[in-house]
């Protein structure tokens, strides 16, 4: 049976229908899970007094606000707290003004990010380093996942539960809640989704710079040093790890930024081969067709 330990983060004035609605959906999702045989189970946890849970989650999840602006100001304990989490594997989520949150943490670095388009001013005032994209309702960077408008949480319990589960557990899922999961499972299809909850802080640091710095050439000479481990101790540790060499890994990931650019675009593959870290256009769609299976064309044609 695998568990995955959820940390559903009760801050000041966190919306109660998303922290307890989390807690439900998660336990729904169990049920379902049960029903069909899969040998997950989800253990959330509502967490109150961060400096009182030692436990180590395999997410965090950082709910919207609903009145005040603690989200903007939050408390150095609770930031020392998702970083310690983030340190030792754990995935950070956070939907709408938990967005503020997670940034307030200083991991996100340049990655891009969605929260409640009515908010985007304030954020991009505020975190002028870190791309925003408020059209998109999910943004999934496998270490990071970001949510936008305030019922948005519910496309980040769909996503975290399709994550460790699979596609049908979430069709039921919005069968039982009487919500349409269509076209939320789209941008679902073919994610690549590592896990950071293995417990090996060398590997999580060197999967981290990978999913910082993906687009820039990564060799496993630099990433080893980085971690202090020789290339061949970096090899069989991160294949033990991940399930992927460190160079499968890279390249999943870039195809998968590839998928979203495809996705939510119309810029050429050739723009999207070099922004995702391939010069050679022509290795990149190989890449491409290989992991995904269909053309990059193909693949636009049927998800864009």
């Amino acid at each position: 049976m695998v568990k995955v330990s959820v940390g559903i983060c009760e801050y000041p004035a966190a919306l109660k229908s998303a922290v307890y609605g989390l807690e439900e959906m998660l336990l729904l999702a169990n049920r379902i899970c049960q029903e069909q045989g899969i040998k997950v189970i989800f253990e959330p946890t509502i967490v109150q007094k961060v400096d009182l849970s030692l436990q180590t989650f395999t997410v965090i999840v950082l709910p919207p606000s609903s009145a005040g602006d603690y989200y903007l100001n939050p408390h150095s304990e609770l930031i020392d707290w998702l970083q310690r989490q983030y340190a030792n594997g754990a995935v950070l989520a956070a939907a709408c003004a938990g967005v503020f949150i997670l940034a307030k943490t200083g991991l996100l670095n340049a990655r891009e990010v969605t929260t409640h388009w009515a908010l985007a001013e304030t954020f991009n005032r505020m975190f002028v380093t870190i791309p925003l994209n408020s059209n998109k309702i999910v943004i999934d960077q496998g270490d990071i996942i970001t949510a936008g408008g305030m019922m948005a949480w519910l496309d980040l319990g769909f996503k975290l539960i399709a994550q460790y589960t699979s596609s049908k557990v979430v069709r039921q899922l919005g069968k039982t809640l009487v919500m349409d999961t269509a076209q939320r499972e789209q941008s679902y299809y073919q994610q690549f989704n590592p896990s950071f909850s293995h417990g090996d802080q060398a590997i999580i640091s060197v999967q981290q710079q990978m999913h910082q710095h993906y687009a820039k050439p990564l060799s496993v000479h630099c990433l080893a040093q980085q971690a202090h481990l020789t290339e061949r101790t970096l090899q069989r540790r991160f294949l033990k790890a991940t399930g992927y060499n460190p160079k499968q890994y890279i390249q999943r990931l870039r195809i998968q930024n590839a998928c979203d650019y495809l996705e939510s675009t119309q810029h050429s593959f050739e723009w999207i081969a070099n922004q995702v870290g391939y010069e050679d256009i022509s290795a990149c769609r190989k890449v491409f067709i290989h992991i995904i299976g269909l053309t990059p064309r193909a693949f636009r044609q049927r998800f864009h």
